[in-house]
């Protein structure tokens, strides 16, 4: 999975945003699958956690392979992970991060109506982008800030679903809501941009810094199943409602993750974000397939702005795909100027 030189190849990045596109893509309908086929209910929140434990034990694998024996494996995890009580403490921020998010966009949703939560969330795109920006001392063309916000006009469309009345009358407070919202946008493009220059910034093994991350986000998950599902799970049990087809949505998803830092290292968050729209709509094509699922007038236009602000975004332009450390005062006195 890792690429052989340490100037990574155009197919090789291709490679990777393909296969977690796909990935991403399957995982989806896959847990479409599960809760519309008859799937019986489980703990979401212990799915997560299994899916960390999985994702931790592959890293495991890869880096074995990587070392060349056992003995040197051990080593490893002695002096980077288990020695390293600081680059351990580095790599839990995202997963606290990404905790907090979860949960604001949870109380979000709770506060605002379905469509504004869907327009407001996606703007964890060009927020991406403007952490890539200012963490990273990059630039981006007017071109391409056009293409994001294109992309997150387009995942929005793609992801429109019109409100149903409901006789239901459920108490929501706004500003409560659009407060959540803004801190889980905040989050996602601050978790996500601060890994990347985490893995880009040092030698240090892409498994090592996936091993150092998991590990934490092993305990965060935990702490998530205890204050969820505690109750409950004590009395069903940690896998109750598994079935198979749960467990291919667990391995995928983890599949998934590990691809996706390969994305992270070798290309950028930013495009992690068109892959991700890109599995997006390839997941609704296939749900039509398997589902019945009916193509509305508002997803074709979608899937054409994702389409297009792919291409827009990825015409010939300088490699910003790495931290220039030279590039960081004239940044910085640019930040001052303005």
């Amino acid at each position: 999975m890792s690429p052989p030189k340490e100037n990574v190849s155009l197919l090789f990045k291709l490679y990777c945003l393909t296969v977690m596109t796909l990935v991403a893509a399957t995982y989806t309908v896959a847990l479409r699958y599960t809760r519309t086929v008859g799937a019986e209910l489980y703990f979401s929140t212990t799915a997560v956690c299994i899916t960390e434990v999985i994702k931790l034990f592959l890293s495991m694998g890869i880096l074995a392979r990587e070392s060349g024996s056992l003995a040197r494996l051990i080593t490893s995890l002695k002096e980077n992970v288990f020695g390293s009580p600081k680059e351990l403490l580095k790599l839990s921020v995202p997963s606290l991060v990404y905790a907090v998010q979860n949960n604001m966009a949870f109380v979000a949703l709770s506060n605002l109506d379905a469509a504004v939560y869907q327009v407001t969330y996606q703007l964890k795109i060009p927020c991406t982008a403007l952490c890539t920006v200012l963490m990273l001392n990059r630039t981006l063309s007017k071109l391409q800030w056009f293409s994001v916000f294109m992309l997150c006009g387009g995942v929005i469309l793609v992801q429109w679903k019109p409100a149903q009345a409901t006789k239901v009358q459920v108490e929501q407070n706004p500003w409560l809501g659009f407060g959540a919202i803004t801190i889980a946008v905040l989050c996602s493009g601050f978790a996500g941009v601060y890994f990347e220059k985490v893995l880009k910034s040092s030698d240090t093994s892409l498994w090592v810094r996936n091993i150092q991350m998991y590990l934490s986000g092993i305990v965060v998950t935990l702490v998530g199943v205890y204050m969820s599902d505690g109750a409950q799970v004590l009395e069903k049990g940690f896998f109750y409602g598994y079935t198979c087809f749960v467990w291919l949505v667990i391995f995928l998803a983890s599949v998934g993750g590990l691809y996706t830092s390969v994305v992270v290292k070798y290309t950028d968050n930013i495009m992690k974000g068109f892959s991700a729209a890109a599995a997006i709509v390839l997941s609704t094509v296939a749900s039509v397939v398997l589902f019945g699922l009916q193509i509305t007038v508002t997803f074709t236009l979608g899937a054409i702005l994702v389409c297009v602000s792919i291409y827009f975004y990825g015409l010939p332009r300088q490699d910003t795909t790495k931290i220039q450390p030279s590039e960081t005062k004239s940044s910085k006195e640019r930040l001052v100027a303005v």
